[in-house]
């Protein structure tokens, strides 16, 4: 039996290109699946803000340190977070503002 496209071959080349694979797709993957683990949610949504250390973080969400430290190391190794030592403290805090700007989108979007 053959099967017959519905689509046009606009839509269907425009459907191949947009897709995406390899790197690109690996890269998308990873980056929201650091969404999947409610700690690093937690951790992302304080950092949004305001910087903090480890102690602090712990504190404030009721997490372990050791946890915290875990997750702050998988999210600086992805460049999520960035790192600043002020004497004896290291500060912790959001690259840049686009990983709060998709959690707010996904929160508009659950209509939460």
């Amino acid at each position: 039996m053959v099967e017959t496209m519905l689509l046009d071959r606009r839509t269907t080349d425009l459907v191949k290109e947009y897709v995406p694979e390899g790197d690109v797709l690996d890269s998308i993957v990873c980056f929201f699946s650091i969404f999947a683990d409610p700690t690093r949610v937690k951790m992302l949504s304080a950092l949004a803000i305001s910087e903090m250390c480890v102690t602090d973080l712990s504190r404030v969400l009721n997490i372990n340190q050791t946890t915290i430290s875990h997750q702050l190391r998988l999210l600086k190794n992805l460049g999520i977070v960035k790192s600043e030592r002020q004497g004896k403290i290291i500060f912790y805090s959001l690259v840049n503002d686009t990983v709060n700007d998709v959690m707010l989108k996904g929160v508009e979007f659950l209509g939460c």
